[in-house]
């Protein structure tokens, strides 16, 4: 693994035949040491540059998709290589989807367990790469996983009591999957697949970032008319970088 990040930050990976079936199987996979540590500790410095720009204060950061351009981040989101890690689990040519922090604060709360899916309705394959930039674990409020959860589709779900208009599954889960990762790691999960994220009890911010891909074939269901658009076709999201980070209106802690 290259230790500075050039214009191919993630090496080539060519996942094994056990590794795509127990992605397809359980719904996630870990990918250990997807970035070395230093190329880690460079993007951990962007996104929280970011976050000084746009953050509330320690208990409540705003999420963003915004990264700008020419940075660590604009050639990380955009690598060929990180779109082929998706291409191979997803059976598929596939497009950037969303990138986004995913920074929980010191005492940052719990994330309620939800799927992706129950946000923007997509009808096939997409997945979320979430990589590590500081070490997870249950005490920093680490991913928390249902695997297999993946195999039932897109369930029922309602908005969280907080009011910050995230989504949470009807029912509150009592085994789950806490996924402890040093920096560089990354764990790949399907679109349907049950997470939250539990308490940051630290006194330092968790730091994570997600870039999520969906296969070329994919629609979306646009609610506003009741269309399914490709999203190839008809992005749901400009995921271009920008000149300059703007603030979102909205506050949302990441998980």
């Amino acid at each position: 693994m290259s230790q500075t990040l050039s214009t191919t930050e993630v090496s080539p990976l060519r996942l094994s035949a056990g590794e795509i079936k127990f992605y397809k199987d359980e719904g996630w996979l870990l990918i250990p040491g997807l970035l070395s540590e230093s190329q880690a500790e460079t993007l951990h410095g962007e996104v929280m540059t970011i976050m000084n720009q746009i953050g509330l204060s320690l208990t409540k950061l705003k999420q963003t998709s915004e990264y700008l351009a020419g940075s660590a981040l604009d050639r990380f989101i955009n690598s060929a290589n990180l779109r082929a890690i998706a291409e191979q689990l997803m059976g598929g040519e596939s497009s950037l989807y969303m990138p986004f922090t995913a920074v929980k604060s010191s005492s940052g709360g719990r994330f309620n367990f939800h799927q992706d899916n129950q946000y923007t309705r997509l009808d096939g394959p997409a997945l979320n790469i979430w990589t590590a930039l500081t070490p997870m674990s249950p005490e920093n409020g680490c991913l928390q996983i249902i695997p297999r959860s993946h195999l039932n589709g897109t369930l029922g779900s309602r908005e969280s009591e907080d009011g910050d208009g995230h989504r949470k599954i009807e029912w509150e889960p009592s085994d789950f999957l806490p996924v402890r990762m040093r920096p560089g790691d990354a764990v790949v999960f399907s679109r349907l697949t049950i997470h939250g994220s539990g308490p940051n009890q630290t006194d330092d911010p968790r730091v994570a970032y997600a870039v999520q891909f969906a296969r070329n074939d994919v629609n979306w269901l646009d609610r506003e008319s009741g269309e399914w658009k490709n999203l190839v076709q008809h992005p749901r999201w400009n995921t271009a970088p920008v000149a300059k980070i703007s603030i979102p209106e909205s506050s949302k802690d990441g998980h």
